[in-house]
């Protein structure tokens, strides 16, 4: 014989203020930052800063033979 319960699985009120629950809600929070991070972290582009910073014994024109390249 089953019991309807029309709103869900309802927990009583006191157990929402125990220690272990505050306990829980925390660790499911950082779980959930941390997998929001890293999921944006694999969808942006990679960053390369020596694309930015020009070495000091890097070239300032390429001097090879294809015009078209970069490097």
């Amino acid at each position: 014989m089953a019991i309807a319960v029309p709103a869900g699985l309802l927990f009583p009120e006191a157990l929402l203020h125990t220690h272990w629950f505050a306990v829980l809600a925390t660790f499911v929070a950082i779980n959930t930052v941390m997998y929001a991070a890293l999921a944006l972290a694999k969808i942006l582009p990679k960053v390369n800063p020596s694309d930015w910073i020009r070495k000091r014994n890097e070239r300032s024109e390429t001097r090879s033979i294809d015009p078209g390249s970069t490097r």
